[in-house]
C-alpha cells in the first residue's frame, strides 16, 4: 500500500509539473519560437559530446519536417508532430565530454538521463537555470568531479536526483534537503564528506550515501563534534605549582 501511495504521489507531482510547464509555455509565447530552440539544443548536445559508438548518428538536422527530432534516438517529445523535447534519455551510450550546457535551449524539458557514460568535469554551478522544469535528473555512473552545486537546491521540481558513482567531493549542500518533491536521492560511491542533508518530505536510506567514508548524520552514524581541548597541561602546571 505504501509503494502504491508513493507511485500515486510521484505521478501526481509529475502531472502537476507538466501542467505548470504547459501554462508557462502558453503565457510566455514560447510555442512560437521554441521549436528552433529545441533543435539548437540537440545540435549543441551532439556537437559538444564525443560519440565513439555513433549512437547520435541518427540525429540528422538536415530534415525540416515538423516533429523530425522526435525520431532521434533517446528523445521523447511532447507530441510526435512537434519539435519540442520532453525527455532526453542517453544512458549507456559511451558519450564523452563535459555536461552539455546547450541543453538549456530545451526549455520545456522535464527529464534527463545521461547515466553510465563518460561525462567529466563539474556539474554546472547554474544548473537550475539550465534545467528549469526537470523532475528527474540522472547523472550516475560517470566521471563528474568537483562539488555538488548549491544551485541544485533551486531545481524545485525534482522528484529524482541520482549522482551516484562519480568523483564528486566536498559536502552535500544542506539546502538539498529542502527539495520538497524529492522521492529518490542517491550520491553513493563518491568522495563526499560532512553531514548529510535532512529531507523534509522523503526518507532517504543509508544505501544512498554508501561508499563515502566521510559522510555522517542520520541515517548514517552521528557526526563527531570538534575534539575537546586537553586540560592535561593546566593540570600538570597546577601540580608543579
Amino acid at each position: 500500500m505504501t509503494g502504491l501511495f508513493m507511485r500515486m504521489t510521484m505521478n501526481s507531482s509529475a502531472h502537476t509539473v507538466l501542467i505548470v510547464v504547459y501554462v508557462w509555455l502558453l503565457s510566455s509565447g514560447t510555442f512560437s519560437y521554441g521549436d528552433k530552440r529545441d533543435i539548437d539544443c540537440l545540435r549543441a548536445i551532439k556537437d559538444s559530446l564525443e560519440d565513439p559508438l555513433n549512437y547520435l548518428s541518427s540525429w540528422d538536422f538536415k530534415n525540416s519536417t515538423e516533429g523530425f527530432i522526435c525520431g532521434f534516438i533517446g528523445i521523447d517529445c511532447w507530441h510526435p508532430d512537434e519539435n519540442r523535447v520532453l525527455n532526453i534519455r542517453l544512458s549507456d551510450m559511451g558519450l564523452k565530454g563535459e555536461f552539455p550546457q546547450g541543453i538549456a535551449n530545451c526549455t520545456s524539458l522535464t527529464g534527463v538521463d545521461m547515466s553510465s557514460n563518460k561525462l567529466y568535469g563539474p556539474i554546472p554551478s547554474n544548473i537550475s537555470q539550465i534545467l528549469q522544469f526537470v523532475t528527474s535528473l540522472d547523472l550516475s555512473s560517470n566521471n563528474l568531479s568537483g562539488d555538488i552545486p548549491l544551485d541544485l537546491a533551486n531545481c524545485s521540481y525534482l522528484n529524482v536526483l541520482k549522482l551516484d558513482n562519480n568523483q564528486l567531493s566536498g559536502q552535500i549542500p544542506a539546502q538539498i534537503g529542502l527539495l520538497g518533491r524529492i522521492k529518490t536521492f542517491s550520491v553513493s560511491n563518491n568522495r563526499l564528506t560532512g553531514p548529510v542533508p535532512t529531507f523534509s518530505n522523503a526518507t532517504i536510506s543509508a544505501d544512498s550515501y554508501a561508499g563515502n567514508a566521510g559522510l555522517c548524520g542520520s541515517p548514517l552514524p552521528a557526526c563527531k563534534g570538534p575534539p575537546k581541548k586537553s586540560n592535561t597541561g593546566s593540570i600538570a602546571g597546577a601540580a608543579m605549582g
